[in-house]
């Protein structure tokens, strides 16, 4: 018969061991992801920018030994490659499929006009047309940067009407406005000097870099007003009908 233990055994029991964590309790939890980081993800994250170079490093390159058909082929070849690879990753098909379709679209246009200068065309319109949309916005006083951050934030608070959050993304929008236009005015002249190469040297140098910097002022301001607005009791939520936002 065995001796059954007495309660107050327990208690003498060596603190150590009564203290040493399991270890699931002792594994921290992960952090929550913002909303921010969310939407980066599905814009396809920091390897996102990586993908979008290669295609235009690959078309470059093959332009100065092959012909342009063959140019184009490679080009789209890698960007459908990649395209497979990003989904067998994990990623979200539609941001996956984005880079594949803008290179077929600047492969078409290509194809049409038959100069190779005009695989970059697509892309120089578009900094100007977000350079434009961009200004505006600022001039206009909702800047493009506080309205993702209130989509995000389903439209809940006034932040039009806080002045450290507009200045912010005003900042915020017209950091990325600058960028949008420097991209146009080097990236224009370099397609009227028919440098085709010069064009691709550009995209790249003035993608990652700079779209990284453009992301660190954007996120600062989307911190600074949910800062300012979520975790302050004295800035209330949007009332419903009420077109201060």
């Amino acid at each position: 018969m065995t001796e059954q233990q007495h309660p107050d055994q327990n208690r003498n029991q060596d603190p150590i061991d009564q203290e040493k964590p399991t270890p699931a309790a002792s594994a921290s939890p992960e952090p929550a992801r913002t909303r921010e980081q969310v939407v980066l993800d599905r814009m396809g994250g920091r390897r996102g920018f990586i993908y979008s170079t290669i295609p235009i490093v690959v078309f470059v390159t093959a332009n100065l030994f092959l012909p342009l058909v063959a140019t184009l082929g490679i080009a789209v070849s890698v960007g459908g490659a990649l395209t497979a690879i990003r989904i067998i990753r994990g990623e979200r098909w539609t941001s996956a499929a984005a880079g594949l379709v803008g290179v077929a679209v600047a492969a078409t246009i290509v194809g049409l006009t038959g100069s190779a200068k005009n695989y970059f065309l697509l892309g120089i319109w578009a900094y100007f047309a977000g350079f434009v949309i961009a200004v505006v916005s600022v001039l206009i006083r909702w800047p493009v940067s506080g309205i993702i951050w209130n989509f995000l934030h389903a439209g809940k608070y006034r932040w039009r009407s806080d002045r450290s959050v507009m200045r912010a993304h005003s900042l915020a929008t017209l950091a990325a406005a600058a960028v949008l236009g420097s991209r146009f005015v080097i990236q224009q002249w370099l397609y009227l000097a028919d440098s085709t190469s010069g064009l691709g040297i550009a995209r790249i140098a003035m993608g990652t870099p700079l779209s990284a910097l453009v992301a660190v002022v954007g996120f600062w301001a989307f911190r600074h007003s949910s800062k300012q607005l979520i975790k302050r009791p004295d800035h209330a939520p949007e009332v419903p009908g009420d077109g201060r936002r």
